[in-house]
């Protein structure tokens, strides 16, 4: 199934567009997710340490506005947003 990551705030350096797009398999779950993200860092960014901090730490919204956990299973063709820490001062 195609998933559209919707990029916000420091995750938007990943991609000259604001979101991303990923084949997943049947049932797979955010942290599915986190994994394709962090593949995706490793093949176009080398790795980027910075990034997949992002990546670890950051919280996943549904397409209901629903932060999720990790557990999160989608089910269907689905937007999920990307939501990483807030910091500044």
């Amino acid at each position: 199934m195609k998933v559209q990551i919707e990029l916000f705030g420091a995750s938007r350096d990943f991609s000259n567009q604001n979101f991303l797009h990923f084949d997943l398999d049947q049932n797979s779950t955010i942290k599915d997710v986190r994994k394709k993200l962090i593949d995706y860092l490793d093949n176009n960014f080398n790795g980027n340490e910075n990034y997949k901090k992002i990546v670890i730490s950051s919280a996943f919204c549904s397409e209901d506005n629903n932060i999720v956990s990790d557990n999160y299973k989608i089910t269907k063709n689905e937007k999920i947003a990307i939501i990483p820490p807030i910091g500044g001062g």
